[in-house]
C-alpha cells in the first residue's frame, strides 16, 4: 500500500500538546505560524510517499554492500538522496544564520516521523547528521560551526557517531581510540568503531565523523575521552573537499533489519582529526548528540508504529474471512469487522498516537529548554531530561509490540516478506537496542533523571497529570471516566517512585531490577496524559463543530487507551515493589 503521512493528527499534537503558545512565542521562531509548518509538513509528506516510501522493498532486499572498500547503495538511493538535498529538507529545524528553514523542533520531529515511515533505512542518514548539527551548534567553535554547518544543515554533508567498539559496547570508559597531538594542533586519530551508521558511502560530497577518542595521559575510564571531528575528506581553505583522510571502512555488518543503511566497521590509521572543546570533556559533548539521538530513535519507533497500523487497517478492509460471531451476515466479512481484529486495531492506533503525543509534547519543552528565558529554561529542561528517556524507551519498545500486531493481522501473509509488515517487524527490532537499550534508558531514568533530584522532576510529572486528571474529571461521562483511569495509574506511578527512592537508599540491585518496569509504566502514563489532554482539547473543538469525525475519533482513541493499555500499569507497578525478591532468589 502507498504511505501517507499523518499530517492531519501531526498538526492537531503540534498546536494542542507542544506548548505551541510558548514555543510560538520565541524570539527564534518570530514570523513563523502553525499554518508555516503544515505546508512543509504537507510537501515533505507528498516527497516521502512519492520518493522515499517506493525505495523500501527493493532496499531491504538488495542492502548496501561493500565493493572494493566502497559502499554501494541500493539502486534509487543516490537519486532520492540529491533530490532530498536539493529541496532542502535537511534544513527543515535547523538555525536560520546557517541555512536552515528555523522551524521549531516539534516540526522537525514530525520529519523525522515521516521520513523514517516511509523507509527508515533512507531516514537514518538524516537523523545522524541532525545530531552532528546539534553537537556542532552546541560545542564547535565558531570557525568549525563556520566550516561545517552549513554543509550539514544543506544535506551536502552528512555527520556520522563515533563511540563503540569492539571490547567496549555501550560502556564508553573502555574506549582505546587514540589521538595524539600534532605540532600543527591537529591530532592523529588511531582505532577501529564499530556499529557505525552511514559511516561510509556516497550519497554526500563528504562525511564528518563525530570521534570519541583518548588522549595520551588522559584519565583513566570515561573522564578520559575526547571528542573529535574527522572528515572523510579533508576540507580545503575554501570548505571545499580534498584529500581523503586516512579513515577506511573494514567491513558491513550483515543485519536482521535497516538493511539499506550501512552499518560500518571504520578503521583509523592516524586520521587528521580536530578537537571539538577541551581536552577529557568528550563524553560531556557528544552527549548532546546522544540525547539528539536518543531522542530521534524514540520518534522512528512511532513512524516504524505508524507505517505497520496503516498497512494493519488497509489489509484488514480488504481481507474478507469468516462470519461475523453475531450472525450479522450469512456471507464472510472484512476480517476489520471481527471484534478481535477491532481490538487490536484500535490497540495499534491508540498506541501509536499515545507515543506520538508523547514525542511532540517533549519537542515543545526541549525547545523552550533551548531558547526560553531562564526561568522556563529551567523548568522545560528538568521536563525534557525526564521525558527523554520515556520517548527512546517506551516508543521503541511499542513499535516492537504494534510490527508484531501488524503481522498478526495480517495472518499467514504478514509472514510473507512480499507483503511488507515482515521487513517492518525486522526493522523495528534494533530500535529498543541502539543508542542505549531500554535497559541503559531505564538506568538512567532512576539513576540520574530520578535520584539526582530525589524524585522533584517526577513528582512535578505527577502534578501535571493530576491536573489534566482534574480537568477531565469536570466534563462529561467518557472524558470522566478516562480521569478516573489516569488517577489510578498516576497512583501506580507515585507508589512505584516511592518504592524504589527507598531501595535505592538501601537495596541498590532491588531498585534497579525494577528499572525497565518503571520505565515502562511511566512511558504508558506519559503517553495516557498526552491523550488525556488531546481528548481536552479535542472536546472543546467539538463544542465548536470544528472537524467533529477527527475530534470524535481523538476522544475515542484516548478511551480506548485509558481502559485497555493505561490498565498496565498495575501490572508494571506490581513488577517493581514485589518482584525484587523472586529475582534474587533465583538460581542464574
Amino acid at each position: 500500500m502507498t504511505f501517507q503521512a499523518p499530517i492531519d493528527d501531526i498538526m492537531f499534537n503540534v498546536l494542542n500538546l507542544s506548548q505551541w503558545p510558548e514555543v510560538s512565542a520565541l524570539p527564534r521562531y518570530d514570523g513563523i505560524d502553525h499554518g508555516d509548518i503544515r505546508t512543509a509538513l504537507d510537501a515533505f509528506g507528498r516527497f516521502c510517499s512519492g520518493v522515499v516510501a517506493p525505495l523500501a522493498q527493493a532496499g531491504d532486499v538488495a542492502g548496501a554492500r561493500l565493493s572494493e572498500g566502497r559502499v554501494v547503495m541500493p539502486d534509487g538511493y543516490g537519486e532520492a538522496y540529491r533530490k532530498f538535498v536539493e529541496t532542502g529538507w535537511q534544513s527543515l529545524s535547523h538555525p536560520a544564520e546557517f541555512g536552515g528553514m528555523g522551524m521549531p523542533r516539534a516540526a522537525g520531529a514530525a520529519a523525522t516521523e515521516i521520513v523514517n515511515a516511509a523507509d527508515m533505512s533512507f531516514g537514518l542518514c538524516p537523523l545522524l547528521t541532525d545530531g552532528a548539527i546539534d553537537a556542532l551548534s552546541v560545542n564547535g567553535s565558531p570557525e568549525q560551526q563556520a566550516l561545517y554547518l552549513e554543509k550539514l544543515i544543506s544535506g551536502r554533508w552528512t555527520g556520522t557517531m563515533n563511540l563503540t567498539e569492539p571490547q567496549a559496547g555501550s560502556d564508553l570508559a573502555r574506549i582505546r581510540t587514540m589521538a595524539t597531538r600534532r605540532e600543527d594542533g591537529t591530532y592523529a586519530v588511531s582505532g577501529s568503531k564499530i556499529f557505525i551508521t552511514y559511516g561510509e558511502h556516497d550519497l554526500s560530497e563528504n562525511i564528518v565523523h563525530l570521534v570519541l577518542a583518548r588522549t595520551p595521559g588522559a584519565p583513566v575510564g570515561a573522564r578520559g575521552l575526547s571528542l573529535f571531528v574527522v572528515p572523510k575528506f579533508l576540507p580545503e581553505p575554501d570548505g571545499s573537499p580534498g584529500a581523503r583522510n586516512a579513515v577506511a571502512c573494514g567491513s558491513l555488518e550483515h543485519k536482521l533489519g535497516v538493511r539499506a543503511s550501512p552499518t560500518a566497521v571504520l578503521n583509523y590509521e592516524e586520521a587528521t582529526g580536530f578537537l571539538i572543546g577541551e581536552e577529557n570533556r568528550g563524553l560531556e559533548y557528544m552527549f548532546v548528540m546522544m540525547t539528539s539521538a536518543r531522542f530521534a530513535v524514540g520518534i522512528q519507533g512511532v513512524a516504524i508504529a505508524e507505517r505497520a497500523a496503516q498497512q494493519a487497517f488497509a489489509y484488514a478492509r480488504e481481507r474478507v474471512q469468516g462470519r461475523p460471531v453475531d450472525g450479522s451476515s450469512a456471507d464472510s466479512v472484512p476480517i476489520i469487522e471481527h471484534p478481535e481484529t477491532r481490538r487490536t486495531l484500535m490497540r495499534m492506533r491508540a498506541t501509536v498516537e499515545g507515543c506520538r503525543a508523547l514525542a511532540i509534547a517533549t519537542a515543545g519543552w526541549l525547545d523552550i529548554a533551548e531558547n526560553g528565558d531562564e526561568t522556563s529554561r529551567n523548568d522545560a529542561r528538568a521536563m525534557a531530561e525526564f521525558l527523554v528517556p520515556l520517548v527512546k524507551g517506551y516508543c521503541t519498545e511499542s513499535a516492537v509490540d504494534v510490527a508484531s500486531m501488524a503481522v498478526q493481522v495480517h495472518g499467514g501473509m504478514g509472514f510473507i516478506e512480499e507483503t511488507g509488515v515482515a521487513r517492518l517487524y525486522r526493522d523495528a527490532r534494533i530500535l529498543p537496542i541502539y543508542e542505549g537499550t531500554t535497559a541503559i534508558q531505564a538506568n538512567d531514568l532512576l539513576g540520574r533523571k530520578v535520584q539526582r533530584d530525589g524524585g522533584a522532576a517526577a513528582r512535578c510529572f505527577a502534578g501535571m497529570v493530576v491536573d489534566t486528571a482534574r480537568a477531565l474529571s469536570m466534563g462529561d461521562a467518557q472524558s470522566q471516566s478516562v480521569a478516573a483511569q489516569l488517577d489510578l495509574a498516576r497512583a501506580q506511578f507515585e507508589a512505584s517512585l516511592n518504592h524504589l527512592l527507598a531501595a535505592l537508599g538501601g537495596d541498590v540491585n532491588a531498585a534497579y531490577a525494577g528499572s525497565v518496569p518503571f520505565l515502562m509504566l511511566s512511558g504508558n502514563l506519559a503517553a495516557g496524559w498526552q491523550l488525556g489532554r488531546a481528548m481536552l482539547a479535542a472536546k472543546a473543538a467539538l463544542a465548536r463543530d470544528e472537524t467533529p469525525e477527527f475530534m470524535a475519533n481523538k476522544c475515542a482513541t484516548a478511551s480506548f487507551y485509558a481502559h485497555n493499555i493505561l490498565v498496565q500499569c498495575a501490572a508494571d507497578r506490581a513488577r517493581i515493589t514485589e518482584g525484587a525478591p523472586s529475582l534474587r532468589d533465583a538460581t542464574l
